[in-house]
């Protein structure tokens, strides 16, 4: 019996390091999935000009990604003119939906790193935490449908250990009618191309002033330092 308890003690650490290791390989793959597709997007003149919905379908994770650094709205928009809103509403829907599992993967991995863990516990959070636990849902779903920025509920839902498949179902509720909308209105008024340049970078400033602004902060920081 001894012999077999200390077997069992003997082979704990490494099923403990197998189930890891698939993490962080997953982390890896995911996050060199994205960083693929958005090089391809702005290296691309042809792609960035072509009318194939799996064009699309792909733009979409890049779009979605934590953070994101390129708006989903312009692209929608765009395709709207060609296809109908029920299929754009769909493709979009897909490429959204996969993308946000991405991004529940990716922060779980991140938050479960001890240097983030910490972070949950703190006055701030924890406050922040109790909040949304008074009705996840509904905050998803306002969040999901509005204009507002969606990003920090995708780090909120891990977090709080909000479970994965009530937070696709959100998604799914909040962003399909806001998708078809907007690829109604794509499809009936039909923006002039040379407006869509515009378009992209208004929206595209918003989603970028959070990371820029943390470059700032970090590059006098660091002059301050060197003084």
């Amino acid at each position: 019996m001894k012999n077999n308890k200390n077997l069992t003690h003997q082979l704990s650490p490494e099923k403990k390091v197998i189930p890891s290791k698939i993490r962080t390989i997953t982390f890896v793959l995911e996050i060199t999935l994205i960083l693929i597709l958005l090089a391809v997007w702005f290296s691309s003149e042809s792609i960035r000009e072509s009318k194939n919905l799996w064009i699309f379908f792909f733009y979409s994770f890049p779009a979605e990604f934590l953070i994101a650094v390129v708006p989903h709205e312009p692209v929608l928009l765009y395709f709207s003119k060609f296809y109908s809103p029920l299929a754009v509403t769909l493709v979009a829907l897909a490429g959204t939906l996969l993308a946000e599992i991405i991004n529940y993967s990716v922060f779980k991995y991140v938050g479960d790193l001890k240097p983030f863990s910490k972070v949950r516990h703190t006055k701030w959070v924890s406050k922040t935490i109790e909040f949304f636990n008074k009705a996840p849902f509904m905050a998803l779903l306002v969040a999901g449908f509005t204009p507002m920025p969606f990003y920090p509920f995708r780090f909120l839902v891990v977090l709080a250990r909000y479970p994965l498949p009530k937070y696709v179902l959100a998604i799914f509720l909040s962003r399909t009618p806001r998708f078809y909308l907007l690829a109604l209105f794509g499809h009936i008024f039909k923006i002039p191309d040379y407006l869509f340049p515009v378009v992209f970078i208004a929206l595209a400033i918003p989603l970028a002033y959070p990371l820029l602004r943390s470059l700032l902060k970090k590059t006098k920081r660091n002059r301050r330092d060197a003084t």
